[in-house]
Protein backbone atom coordinates (compact mmCIF):
# COMPACT_ATOMS: atom_id res chain seq x y z
CA UNK A 1 0.00 0.00 0.00
CA UNK A 2 1.34 2.98 -0.63
CA UNK A 3 1.81 5.58 2.04
CA UNK A 4 -0.40 8.27 2.94
CA UNK A 5 2.11 10.63 4.76
CA UNK A 6 3.11 13.76 2.27
CA UNK A 7 6.18 15.72 2.23
CA UNK A 8 4.61 18.23 5.12
CA UNK A 9 5.35 16.01 7.80
CA UNK A 10 7.60 13.22 8.25
CA UNK A 11 9.53 11.99 11.01
CA UNK A 12 13.34 11.08 9.33
CA UNK A 13 14.49 8.83 11.95
CA UNK A 14 17.52 7.40 9.00
CA UNK A 15 19.81 9.02 6.79
CA UNK A 16 17.29 7.29 3.98
CA UNK A 17 14.20 8.72 5.18
CA UNK A 18 15.78 12.07 5.28
CA UNK A 19 17.12 12.16 1.74
CA UNK A 20 13.74 10.34 0.32
CA UNK A 21 11.78 12.96 2.47
CA UNK A 22 13.57 16.44 0.96
CA UNK A 23 13.80 14.56 -2.65
CA UNK A 24 9.64 14.19 -2.21
CA UNK A 25 9.82 17.85 -1.02
CA UNK A 26 12.31 19.40 -2.84
CA UNK A 27 13.36 17.47 -5.73
CA UNK A 28 14.76 20.53 -8.42
CA UNK A 29 16.34 22.25 -5.26
CA UNK A 30 19.73 22.18 -5.72
CA UNK A 31 21.51 20.08 -2.35
CA UNK A 32 25.11 20.50 -2.96
CA UNK A 33 27.32 22.96 -5.45
CA UNK A 34 30.86 22.43 -6.04
CA UNK A 35 31.47 25.68 -7.54
CA UNK A 36 32.08 25.49 -11.13
CA UNK A 37 32.73 21.85 -11.16
CA UNK A 38 29.09 19.98 -10.56
CA UNK A 39 26.13 20.57 -8.75
CA UNK A 40 23.38 17.68 -7.23
CA UNK A 41 19.57 18.45 -6.75
CA UNK A 42 17.31 16.26 -4.31
CA UNK A 43 15.95 14.17 -6.78
CA UNK A 44 19.13 13.53 -8.22
CA UNK A 45 20.86 12.74 -5.06
CA UNK A 46 18.13 10.47 -4.21
CA UNK A 47 17.99 8.20 -7.37
CA UNK A 48 21.87 7.83 -7.93
CA UNK A 49 21.91 6.76 -3.80
CA UNK A 50 19.97 3.84 -4.80
CA UNK A 51 21.60 3.20 -8.54
CA UNK A 52 24.55 3.15 -5.86
CA UNK A 53 22.89 0.89 -3.11
CA UNK A 54 21.86 -1.78 -5.88
CA UNK A 55 24.77 -1.96 -7.88
CA UNK A 56 27.07 -2.81 -4.43
CA UNK A 57 24.19 -5.15 -3.17
CA UNK A 58 25.04 -6.80 -6.64
CA UNK A 59 28.74 -7.34 -6.16
CA UNK A 60 27.57 -8.66 -2.14
CA UNK A 61 28.00 -5.85 -0.13
CA UNK A 62 25.77 -6.61 2.74
CA UNK A 63 23.91 -5.15 5.98
CA UNK A 64 26.99 -3.71 8.65
CA UNK A 65 29.36 -4.52 5.84
CA UNK A 66 31.51 -1.43 5.75
CA UNK A 67 32.89 0.81 3.24
CA UNK A 68 35.74 3.48 2.80
CA UNK A 69 35.02 6.56 0.74
CA UNK A 70 37.85 8.36 -0.33
CA UNK A 71 37.17 11.58 -1.76
CA UNK A 72 38.55 15.26 -2.17
CA UNK A 73 37.41 18.29 -2.22
CA UNK A 74 35.84 18.90 -5.64
CA UNK A 75 34.58 15.19 -5.28
CA UNK A 76 31.39 16.34 -3.00
CA UNK A 77 28.55 15.44 -5.01
CA UNK A 78 29.96 12.05 -5.73
CA UNK A 79 30.77 11.40 -2.19
CA UNK A 80 27.16 13.10 -1.01
CA UNK A 81 25.65 10.57 -3.23
CA UNK A 82 28.04 7.62 -2.24
CA UNK A 83 27.57 8.15 1.74
CA UNK A 84 23.80 8.03 1.21
CA UNK A 85 23.84 5.53 -1.49
CA UNK A 86 26.10 3.11 0.85
CA UNK A 87 23.71 3.43 3.87
CA UNK A 88 20.77 2.71 1.55
CA UNK A 89 22.18 -0.59 1.40
CA UNK A 90 22.06 -0.98 5.03
CA UNK A 91 26.03 -0.89 4.96
CA UNK A 92 28.02 1.84 7.01
CA UNK A 93 29.92 4.78 5.18
CA UNK A 94 33.41 5.39 6.50
CA UNK A 95 34.58 9.13 5.25
CA UNK A 96 38.22 9.43 4.88
CA UNK A 97 40.33 12.72 2.53
CA UNK A 98 42.19 11.43 -0.56
CA UNK A 99 44.83 13.75 1.03
CA UNK A 100 45.59 10.50 4.08
CA UNK A 101 48.81 8.96 3.59
CA UNK A 102 48.75 5.87 2.20
CA UNK A 103 49.65 3.94 5.63
CA UNK A 104 46.80 6.06 6.87
CA UNK A 105 44.37 5.19 4.70
CA UNK A 106 45.27 1.72 4.74
CA UNK A 107 45.03 1.87 9.00
CA UNK A 108 41.55 3.01 8.84
CA UNK A 109 40.21 0.46 6.47
CA UNK A 110 41.76 -2.40 8.24
CA UNK A 111 40.38 -1.11 11.49
CA UNK A 112 36.87 -1.38 10.60
CA UNK A 113 37.35 -3.85 7.96
CA UNK A 114 36.27 -2.69 5.46
CA UNK A 115 35.14 -4.78 2.59
CA UNK A 116 35.33 -2.02 -0.82
CA UNK A 117 36.07 1.09 -1.48
CA UNK A 118 34.44 4.12 -3.12
CA UNK A 119 36.58 7.15 -4.40
CA UNK A 120 36.83 9.53 -6.93
CA UNK A 121 39.72 8.46 -9.30
CA UNK A 122 40.30 6.49 -12.55
CA UNK A 123 37.58 3.12 -12.74
CA UNK A 124 39.27 -0.39 -11.59
CA UNK A 125 42.14 1.69 -10.17
CA UNK A 126 41.67 2.06 -6.24
CA UNK A 127 43.34 4.59 -3.98
CA UNK A 128 46.96 4.09 -3.04
CA UNK A 129 46.54 2.41 0.40
CA UNK A 130 43.12 0.79 -0.71
CA UNK A 131 44.96 -2.99 0.22
CA UNK A 132 43.50 -4.16 -2.70
CA UNK A 133 39.69 -4.42 -1.86
CA UNK A 134 37.53 -3.89 -4.46
CA UNK A 135 37.31 -0.57 -6.11
CA UNK A 136 34.23 1.35 -7.43
CA UNK A 137 33.72 4.83 -8.96
CA UNK A 138 30.31 6.63 -7.98
CA UNK A 139 29.98 7.30 -12.22
CA UNK A 140 30.30 3.42 -12.55
CA UNK A 141 28.19 2.16 -9.98
CA UNK A 142 24.79 4.80 -10.60
CA UNK A 143 24.94 4.65 -14.52
CA UNK A 144 23.34 0.53 -14.03
CA UNK A 145 20.18 0.29 -14.45
CA UNK A 146 18.23 -0.89 -11.22
CA UNK A 147 15.41 -3.47 -12.03
CA UNK A 148 13.17 -5.41 -9.36
CA UNK A 149 15.98 -8.23 -8.92
CA UNK A 150 19.21 -5.77 -8.10
CA UNK A 151 16.54 -3.73 -5.50
CA UNK A 152 17.80 -3.77 -1.96
CA UNK A 153 14.88 -5.08 0.30
CA UNK A 154 16.35 -4.68 3.81
CA UNK A 155 14.62 -2.04 5.82
CA UNK A 156 17.48 0.51 7.63
CA UNK A 157 16.21 0.95 11.40
CA UNK A 158 17.38 4.05 13.31
CA UNK A 159 19.60 2.14 15.90
CA UNK A 160 21.42 0.52 13.00
CA UNK A 161 25.08 1.85 12.61
CA UNK A 162 25.29 4.56 10.00
CA UNK A 163 28.61 6.02 10.01
CA UNK A 164 32.81 5.65 10.98
CA UNK A 165 34.35 8.51 11.46
CA UNK A 166 38.18 8.84 12.22
CA UNK A 167 39.18 11.30 14.64
CA UNK A 168 42.27 14.33 14.22
CA UNK A 169 44.48 12.00 15.78
CA UNK A 170 46.11 15.38 17.34
CA UNK A 171 47.05 13.36 19.83
CA UNK A 172 47.70 9.85 18.51
CA UNK A 173 46.61 7.03 15.88
CA UNK A 174 43.17 8.10 15.61
CA UNK A 175 39.83 6.25 16.77
CA UNK A 176 36.94 5.21 14.74
CA UNK A 177 33.70 6.73 16.42
CA UNK A 178 30.55 4.84 15.28
CA UNK A 179 27.48 6.87 14.72
CA UNK A 180 23.88 5.57 14.12
CA UNK A 181 21.13 6.75 12.23
CA UNK A 182 19.01 8.14 15.56
CA UNK A 183 22.44 9.93 16.27
CA UNK A 184 23.03 11.66 12.59
CA UNK A 185 18.80 12.32 12.39
CA UNK A 186 18.05 12.92 15.77
CA UNK A 187 17.30 17.02 14.78
CA UNK A 188 16.06 16.30 11.32
CA UNK A 189 13.28 18.73 10.39
CA UNK A 190 9.73 17.09 9.65
CA UNK A 191 8.32 19.94 7.89
CA UNK A 192 9.50 21.73 4.84
CA UNK A 193 8.55 25.10 5.73
CA UNK A 194 10.98 24.79 9.49
CA UNK A 195 14.26 24.37 8.13
CA UNK A 196 17.45 25.49 9.40
CA UNK A 197 19.38 28.60 7.95
CA UNK A 198 16.50 30.15 6.15
CA UNK A 199 18.29 33.63 5.67
CA UNK A 200 20.74 32.17 2.97
CA UNK A 201 20.05 30.82 -0.34
CA UNK A 202 23.40 28.97 0.06
CA UNK A 203 26.09 28.36 2.81
CA UNK A 204 29.59 28.07 1.97
CA UNK A 205 32.68 26.12 3.14
CA UNK A 206 35.46 24.33 2.37
CA UNK A 207 36.05 21.56 5.04
CA UNK A 208 37.82 18.66 3.93
CA UNK A 209 35.71 15.16 3.57
CA UNK A 210 36.50 13.14 6.62
CA UNK A 211 35.99 15.95 9.10
CA UNK A 212 33.05 16.30 12.19
CA UNK A 213 33.12 19.60 10.54
CA UNK A 214 32.25 18.15 6.88
CA UNK A 215 30.14 15.60 8.40
CA UNK A 216 28.05 18.51 9.93
CA UNK A 217 28.26 20.19 6.48
CA UNK A 218 26.91 17.17 4.46
CA UNK A 219 23.97 17.06 7.27
CA UNK A 220 23.00 20.51 6.87
CA UNK A 221 22.90 19.87 3.17
CA UNK A 222 20.40 17.09 3.77
CA UNK A 223 18.20 19.00 6.46
CA UNK A 224 18.88 22.96 5.89
CA UNK A 225 17.19 25.50 3.56
CA UNK A 226 20.28 26.64 1.42
CA UNK A 227 22.17 25.07 -1.19
CA UNK A 228 25.93 23.72 0.40
CA UNK A 229 28.52 25.50 -1.85
CA UNK A 230 31.74 24.67 -1.67
CA UNK A 231 35.07 24.65 -3.62
CA UNK A 232 37.72 22.42 -5.67
CA UNK A 233 40.30 24.06 -4.14
CA UNK A 234 39.93 26.92 -1.52
CA UNK A 235 42.57 30.04 -1.67
CA UNK A 236 41.45 33.10 0.27
CA UNK A 237 40.77 35.07 -2.67
CA UNK A 238 38.08 32.48 -4.12
CA UNK A 239 36.99 31.64 -0.52
CA UNK A 240 35.76 35.44 -0.51
CA UNK A 241 34.62 36.26 -3.88
CA UNK A 242 32.03 33.77 -3.35
CA UNK A 243 31.24 34.99 0.79
CA UNK A 244 30.57 37.83 -1.73
CA UNK A 245 27.55 36.80 -3.78
CA UNK A 246 24.42 37.53 -3.06
CA UNK A 247 22.97 34.89 -1.62
CA UNK A 248 25.41 33.63 0.22
CA UNK A 249 24.18 34.38 3.82
CA UNK A 250 25.77 31.74 5.78
CA UNK A 251 30.01 31.07 6.29
CA UNK A 252 31.29 28.10 8.20
CA UNK A 253 35.08 28.12 8.90
CA UNK A 254 37.42 27.15 11.18
CA UNK A 255 39.55 29.70 13.23
CA UNK A 256 43.00 28.96 11.29
CA UNK A 257 40.54 29.95 7.72
CA UNK A 258 39.41 33.00 9.78
CA UNK A 259 42.99 34.02 10.57
CA UNK A 260 44.05 33.46 6.94
CA UNK A 261 40.91 35.33 5.08
CA UNK A 262 41.22 38.45 7.27
CA UNK A 263 44.86 39.07 7.03
CA UNK A 264 45.38 38.22 3.11
CA UNK A 265 43.15 41.31 2.98
CA UNK A 266 40.93 39.28 0.16
CA UNK A 267 37.58 40.75 1.67
CA UNK A 268 38.77 44.29 1.64
CA UNK A 269 36.39 46.55 -0.64
CA UNK A 270 33.45 43.79 -0.67
CA UNK A 271 29.93 44.65 0.21
CA UNK A 272 29.46 41.55 2.78
CA UNK A 273 26.05 43.15 4.13
CA UNK A 274 23.78 39.94 2.78
CA UNK A 275 26.16 37.68 5.38
CA UNK A 276 24.34 36.75 8.40
CA UNK A 277 26.20 34.28 10.39
CA UNK A 278 29.87 33.43 10.77
CA UNK A 279 29.84 29.75 12.02
CA UNK A 280 33.66 28.88 13.84
CA UNK A 281 34.13 25.28 14.50
CA UNK A 282 36.29 22.27 15.41
CA UNK A 283 38.91 24.50 17.45
CA UNK A 284 38.56 27.29 19.90
CA UNK A 285 38.05 30.53 17.88
CA UNK A 286 40.65 33.64 19.96
CA UNK A 287 38.31 36.19 21.31
CA UNK A 288 40.63 38.37 19.14
CA UNK A 289 39.85 36.52 16.07
CA UNK A 290 35.98 36.82 16.91
CA UNK A 291 36.33 40.42 17.08
CA UNK A 292 37.84 40.93 14.24
CA UNK A 293 35.18 38.96 12.40
CA UNK A 294 32.53 40.94 14.04
CA UNK A 295 34.36 44.27 12.22
CA UNK A 296 34.64 42.59 9.48
CA UNK A 297 31.14 41.16 8.58
CA UNK A 298 28.88 44.00 10.30
CA UNK A 299 25.48 42.16 9.26
CA UNK A 300 26.72 38.78 10.56
CA UNK A 301 26.20 37.40 14.06
CA UNK A 302 29.92 35.30 14.66
CA UNK A 303 28.98 32.07 16.36
CA UNK A 304 31.37 29.81 17.94
CA UNK A 305 30.25 25.91 17.62
CA UNK A 306 32.11 23.65 20.50
CA UNK A 307 31.53 20.09 19.93
CA UNK A 308 33.47 16.92 18.80
CA UNK A 309 33.53 14.23 17.08
CA UNK A 310 32.54 11.82 19.83
CA UNK A 311 29.67 13.96 21.31
CA UNK A 312 27.86 15.47 17.62
CA UNK A 313 25.72 16.28 16.77
CA UNK A 314 25.47 17.93 20.38
CA UNK A 315 27.34 20.74 20.73
CA UNK A 316 26.77 24.53 22.71
CA UNK A 317 26.57 27.84 20.58
CA UNK A 318 27.80 31.11 21.33
CA UNK A 319 27.24 34.58 19.50
CA UNK A 320 30.30 36.39 20.15
CA UNK A 321 29.72 38.67 23.39
CA UNK A 322 32.44 41.00 23.66
CA UNK A 323 31.19 40.73 27.70
CA UNK A 324 32.08 37.50 27.53
CA UNK A 325 34.58 37.47 25.31
CA UNK A 326 36.23 33.94 26.64
CA UNK A 327 32.63 32.19 26.65
CA UNK A 328 32.34 29.25 24.25
CA UNK A 329 28.28 28.44 24.87
CA UNK A 330 25.87 28.08 27.77
CA UNK A 331 24.47 25.20 29.63
CA UNK A 332 20.59 24.86 28.32
CA UNK A 333 18.31 22.49 29.74
CA UNK A 334 21.15 20.06 31.68
CA UNK A 335 23.46 19.62 27.99
CA UNK A 336 26.22 20.72 30.05
CA UNK A 337 28.45 19.49 33.16
CA UNK A 338 31.20 19.80 34.82
CA UNK A 339 32.76 17.00 36.68
CA UNK A 340 35.55 16.42 39.06
CA UNK A 341 38.14 13.10 37.94
CA UNK A 342 35.44 10.97 39.70
CA UNK A 343 32.84 11.92 36.91
CA UNK A 344 30.43 13.94 39.86
CA UNK A 345 28.99 17.12 39.30
CA UNK A 346 31.16 20.13 40.67
CA UNK A 347 28.96 23.64 41.40
CA UNK A 348 29.21 26.80 38.94
CA UNK A 349 32.69 28.27 39.54
CA UNK A 350 34.42 25.05 40.10
CA UNK A 351 37.14 23.70 37.19
CA UNK A 352 37.07 20.12 35.92
CA UNK A 353 36.46 17.67 33.38
CA UNK A 354 33.65 19.39 30.36
CA UNK A 355 30.99 16.70 30.02
CA UNK A 356 28.24 17.34 26.93
CA UNK A 357 24.58 15.28 26.73
CA UNK A 358 24.21 13.47 23.74
CA UNK A 359 20.65 11.64 22.71
CA UNK A 360 21.75 8.40 20.97
CA UNK A 361 25.67 8.68 21.66
CA UNK A 362 28.14 7.45 19.69
CA UNK A 363 30.82 4.89 20.73
CA UNK A 364 34.56 4.56 19.60
CA UNK A 365 34.24 1.82 17.18
CA UNK A 366 36.19 -1.79 17.65
CA UNK A 367 37.57 -0.08 21.43
CA UNK A 368 35.40 -1.15 24.43
CA UNK A 369 38.25 0.33 26.72
CA UNK A 370 37.96 3.83 25.29
CA UNK A 371 34.62 4.00 24.98
CA UNK A 372 34.13 3.23 28.40
CA UNK A 373 36.04 6.07 29.77
CA UNK A 374 34.61 8.86 27.40
CA UNK A 375 30.95 7.65 27.06
CA UNK A 376 28.75 7.21 30.22
CA UNK A 377 25.03 6.68 29.05
CA UNK A 378 24.31 10.04 27.44
CA UNK A 379 26.99 11.78 28.69
CA UNK A 380 30.73 12.37 26.92
CA UNK A 381 33.73 13.60 28.05
CA UNK A 382 34.96 15.91 25.92
CA UNK A 383 38.76 15.94 26.78
CA UNK A 384 38.74 19.31 28.16
CA UNK A 385 38.81 21.22 31.24
CA UNK A 386 36.46 24.44 31.91
CA UNK A 387 34.29 25.78 34.44
CA UNK A 388 30.47 27.21 34.28
CA UNK A 389 30.00 30.37 35.75
CA UNK A 390 26.91 31.41 37.92
CA UNK A 391 24.88 32.17 34.86
CA UNK A 392 25.39 28.69 32.84
CA UNK A 393 28.29 30.42 30.49
CA UNK A 394 31.06 27.51 29.78
CA UNK A 395 34.69 28.47 29.61
CA UNK A 396 37.45 26.37 28.74
CA UNK A 397 40.52 26.42 30.53
CA UNK A 398 42.79 23.59 28.13
CA UNK A 399 42.61 20.27 26.53
CA UNK A 400 43.12 18.32 29.13
CA UNK A 401 46.53 17.37 27.53
CA UNK A 402 47.42 21.02 26.80
CA UNK A 403 47.35 22.19 30.42
CA UNK A 404 51.24 22.63 31.08
CA UNK A 405 52.48 22.18 34.81
CA UNK A 406 54.66 24.18 35.50
CA UNK A 407 55.86 23.76 39.38
CA UNK A 408 52.44 24.07 41.53
CA UNK A 409 51.08 25.85 38.76
CA UNK A 410 48.34 24.49 35.71
CA UNK A 411 48.81 26.99 32.85
CA UNK A 412 45.72 27.32 30.52
CA UNK A 413 47.75 27.12 26.89
CA UNK A 414 43.86 28.40 25.39
CA UNK A 415 44.67 31.54 27.65
CA UNK A 416 48.52 32.29 26.41
CA UNK A 417 47.68 31.70 22.92
CA UNK A 418 44.32 34.17 23.62
CA UNK A 419 46.72 36.76 25.05
CA UNK A 420 49.03 36.30 21.74
CA UNK A 421 46.69 36.69 19.13
CA UNK A 422 46.26 40.30 20.59
CA UNK A 423 49.47 41.27 19.32
CA UNK A 424 49.70 43.42 16.29
CA UNK A 425 52.71 41.52 14.87
CA UNK A 426 50.97 37.79 15.54
CA UNK A 427 49.04 35.97 12.66
CA UNK A 428 49.08 32.44 14.45
CA UNK A 429 49.91 31.18 17.93
CA UNK A 430 50.45 27.99 19.52
CA UNK A 431 51.51 27.09 23.32
CA UNK A 432 53.32 24.16 23.87
CA UNK A 433 55.48 22.80 26.97
CA UNK A 434 59.24 22.16 26.82
CA UNK A 435 61.07 20.35 29.34
CA UNK A 436 62.22 22.63 32.40
CA UNK A 437 65.42 21.07 35.10
CA UNK A 438 63.52 22.84 38.01
CA UNK A 439 59.73 23.36 37.13
CA UNK A 440 59.36 19.84 35.06
CA UNK A 441 57.48 21.91 32.55
CA UNK A 442 57.75 25.52 31.02
CA UNK A 443 56.18 27.58 28.42
CA UNK A 444 57.04 27.70 24.53
CA UNK A 445 55.23 29.98 22.20
CA UNK A 446 55.66 28.62 18.53
CA UNK A 447 54.20 32.30 16.66
CA UNK A 448 53.41 32.86 12.60
CA UNK A 449 54.27 36.43 11.96
CA UNK A 450 52.13 38.86 9.99
CA UNK A 451 53.17 39.97 6.69
CA UNK A 452 56.04 42.97 7.14
CA UNK A 453 55.88 42.46 11.10
CA UNK A 454 59.23 43.85 12.70
CA UNK A 455 61.02 40.82 13.36
CA UNK A 456 62.24 42.96 16.75
CA UNK A 457 58.30 42.64 17.82
CA UNK A 458 58.44 39.21 18.04
CA UNK A 459 61.67 38.76 20.30
CA UNK A 460 61.43 37.10 23.25
CA UNK A 461 62.30 40.04 25.67
CA UNK A 462 59.45 42.17 23.45
CA UNK A 463 56.78 39.11 23.55
CA UNK A 464 57.06 38.46 26.98
CA UNK A 465 56.71 42.69 27.33
CA UNK A 466 53.81 42.51 25.50
CA UNK A 467 52.35 39.76 27.40
CA UNK A 468 53.40 41.11 30.61
CA UNK A 469 49.78 43.22 31.14
CA UNK A 470 47.95 40.13 29.81
CA UNK A 471 49.11 37.65 32.06
CA UNK A 472 51.13 36.41 34.85
CA UNK A 473 54.61 35.70 35.33
CA UNK A 474 54.59 32.14 35.06
CA UNK A 475 52.17 32.36 32.12
CA UNK A 476 54.87 33.94 30.29
CA UNK A 477 56.60 32.01 27.72
CA UNK A 478 60.27 31.64 28.11
CA UNK A 479 61.08 30.44 24.26
CA UNK A 480 59.60 31.58 21.11
CA UNK A 481 59.97 29.77 17.76
CA UNK A 482 59.08 31.41 14.57
CA UNK A 483 57.65 29.23 11.58
CA UNK A 484 55.71 29.91 8.78
CA UNK A 485 52.85 28.28 9.25
CA UNK A 486 51.57 25.29 12.02
CA UNK A 487 51.19 22.33 11.51
CA UNK A 488 47.45 21.45 10.68
CA UNK A 489 45.37 17.94 10.33
CA UNK A 490 42.72 17.90 7.94
CA UNK A 491 40.35 19.59 10.57
CA UNK A 492 42.37 22.67 10.69
CA UNK A 493 43.85 22.23 14.65
CA UNK A 494 47.25 22.20 15.56
CA UNK A 495 48.99 19.17 15.80
CA UNK A 496 50.88 20.73 19.04
CA UNK A 497 53.18 16.85 19.48
CA UNK A 498 55.10 17.69 15.84
CA UNK A 499 56.00 21.64 17.97
CA UNK A 500 56.83 19.92 20.62
CA UNK A 501 59.23 17.78 18.18
CA UNK A 502 60.59 21.11 16.82
CA UNK A 503 61.29 22.54 19.96
CA UNK A 504 63.33 19.29 20.94
CA UNK A 505 65.32 19.15 17.72
CA UNK A 506 65.99 22.84 18.13
CA UNK A 507 67.31 22.18 22.12
CA UNK A 508 69.72 19.21 21.13
CA UNK A 509 70.99 21.19 17.48
CA UNK A 510 72.11 23.63 20.04
CA UNK A 511 73.87 21.45 22.73
CA UNK A 512 75.20 19.92 19.39
CA UNK A 513 77.12 16.17 20.15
Amino acid sequence: MASTVTPARRAARTVPDLLAWRAEAHPDRVAIEVHGVATLTFAAWESAAGAVAAALHRRGVRPGDRVGLVFGARDWVDFAVAYCGVQRAGAVSVPLSDRLAPGQLRHALDHCEAVAVLHAGAAGAGPDGGGGLPAYTVTELSGEPVDDASAVGHRVRPGDLAQILYTSGTTGRPKGVGATHANLTVHAPNHPRRLALGHSERFLHAFAIGTNAAQTMLFNALAAKPTALTLAQSTPGRFARLIATPGTGTVFLVPSMAIELLDSGALSGRDLSHVHLIGSTAAALPPAVAARLAAAFPSAAVVNYYSSTEAAPAQTTMIFDPARRDAVGKAVGGTLMIADDAGQPLPAGETGHVWLRCDHPRAYYRDAEASAATFRGEWVRMGDIGRLDADGYLYLTDRHQDVIKSGAYKISSLEVEAALHEHPAVAEAAVVPIPHPVLGSAVAAVVVARPDAPPADLELPALRGFLAGRLTDYQLPTRVLLVEDLPRNEGGKVVKRELITRFETQAETQEGP
